[in-house]
């Protein structure tokens, strides 16, 4: 059977690799030696230009998320479907559906042609998109480009999330890896600003689309002068060029020790060779079965809910949607940057245990609003609290540890197709509570829907306390090592 037969080489390699996992220290961090001294860690700095630029991915998705929201009104005045709900809505859903095709075929984009080039598949149809939405004069043209748009926010956080799990030091891989959520909060908050005048100045919404093209064309360039994916590389056989993509990012000195480390793991068959179903059958069940159940309660802990609907709520107690809006996104944003500064101290494990017990408490504190235990201004301060509580908590780990963990846990052989599939589910799970969410809130009502919301996030605890492998300072290799099942150890 494929896979399943091990040779003394492998045995070997896996024998050699257990010895170093042991070389850890008692704080989990990653012992470097080159001709039996000590080196150190990498330097950080060398990565981190190349991680900063595939951040940008990340942040042209928040920005297409949240350009909508201050511009649909003068959108749909413009081009006449003011007043229709339904198109409307297509308008908002229709760069959902993009992402989710985005996002699907990722994983068979970056294997094909590697990172860099998926990047730059990721910016263009963003530039594109952008393009037609900002001078389109039809609904039709509008969903067209938004549906480009869509596509490259698939494809751009799942290749940020794979690209930089390769590229960083192990020690800052969890630090590093919180900069494409910190990301996706800074385009957030960009299109809020950028979209105030929307609602003053005619034909504003333009600038707002045009605007976004100018980071989308920066990442296309920037990325030509990026290290390509050195994992990337080892497994189409360009060992050379992988070395001297390690020596860009890790210094000279750490080339020969990442090498080796590299070539210890069992690459398994050509990547062009796996099938569909490998993902969903064999040895990678389980880790395939645990990244798309981590992105599915990331959706259903209500966290969507709270950002597509959080101005409504804030409008029923008289306060302004662009104060909610700035409150949301501060509060995203601080929690956001404290999960970076905690990534690699606290580790992936606890952060996501803390996250989903704090937005458990969040959706408690919303179901006491709603509830006839309190009233007036009461009322005020536990749903407001409990929104803001909730985005916070959010960001501190449910928020940007899942991409990260899945880059991590995947083995080599299928990490891009796999990252894909879970992403995919991402996207699904997004679309379905963003599209029900509404007519459940009238049909069960808010007590029972944030319950539901709280039993999630109480699921997810106990999902990630017995499900979930904790990564902080270990290399994709061990990691790989340690999924692996007992017998091909």
């Amino acid at each position: 059977m494929r896979g399943r037969h091990v040779d003394a080489s492998s045995m070997y390699k896996r024998g050699a690799l257990r010895n170093y996992i042991n070389a850890y220290d008692e704080e989990g961090s990653s012992v470097h030696f080159l001709n039996g001294k000590d080196i150190g860690n990498p330097p950080w700095r060398r990565s981190l230009p190349h991680v900063l630029v595939a951040t940008l991915s990340s942040f042209l998705a928040g920005y297409h998320l949240g350009v909508i929201n201050e511009t649909l009104e003068g959108i749909s005045l413009d081009l006449g479907f003011s007043g229709d709900t339904l198109a409307e809505g297509l308008v908002v859903s229709t760069c959902l559906g993009g992402a989710f095709a985005g996002s699907l075929f990722s994983g068979w984009i970056v294997d094909g042609v590697g990172c860099r080039r998926a990047f730059q598949f990721c910016a263009l149809p963003m530039i594109i998109g952008a393009s037609m939405s900002a001078t389109t004069k039809s609904l039709w043209g509008m969903l067209l480009g938004r549906l480009f748009v869509g596509t490259g926010m698939g494809l751009g956080p799942s290749v940020a999330a794979l690209y930089v799990a390769e590229v960083s030091p192990a020690f800052v891989r969890g630090t590093f890896g919180s900069f494409t959520q910190i990301a996706t909060c800074l385009g957030l908050m960009g299109a809020l600003f950028i979209g105030l005048p929307a609602k003053e100045i005619v034909g504003w919404w333009r600038i707002c689309f045009w605007v976004s093209a100018i980071p989308a064309a920066l990442l296309a360039l920037s990325i030509e002068f990026c290290a390509e994916s050195p994992h990337w590389l080892l497994k189409r056989g360009r060992g050379v060029e992988a070395e001297a993509e390690f020596e860009k990012i890790l210094g000279g000195l750490h080339v020969k020790s990442a090498m080796a480390e590299l070539s210890m793991s069992d690459r398994g068959d050509d990547t062009d060779t796996i099938k569909f179903s490998e993902l969903f059958f064999g040895r990678h069940f389980k880790v395939v079965f645990t990244g798309s159940t981590l992105f599915a309660l990331q959706q259903l802990s209500g966290i969507n809910a709270v950002f597509y609907f959080s101005s409504t709520v804030f409008k029923s107690f008289g306060i302004p949607s662009d104060i909610a809006n700035i409150c949301v996104g501060i509060a995203n944003l601080l929690g956001s940057v404290i999960a970076m500064s905690l990534m690699d101290k606290l580790g992936r494990k606890v952060l996501l245990l803390g996250s989903f017990s704090g937005m458990a408490l969040s959706m408690g504190l919303q179901v006491i609003a709603a509830s006839s235990f309190s009233s007036g201004s009461g009322a005020l301060y536990l749903s407001v609290g409990g929104m803001l509580l909730s985005v916070l908590t959010f960001a501190l780990g449910a928020g940007p540890v899942p991409g990260l963990l899945l880059s991590e846990i995947f083995p080599g052989r299928i990490r891009a197709k796999a990252m894909a599939v879970c992403m995919a589910m991402h996207w699904v799970m997004n679309f379905v509570v963003g599209l029900f969410f509404l007519s459940l809130l009238e049909q069960i009502g808010a007590v029972v829907l944030y319950t539901i919301f709280a039993a999630f996030c109480l699921l997810a605890v106990f999902f990630v306390k017995t499900n979930v492998l904790e990564t902080k300072g270990k290399s994709l290799q061990e990691i790989e090592i340690a999924l692996l099942p007992p017998e091909l150890r």
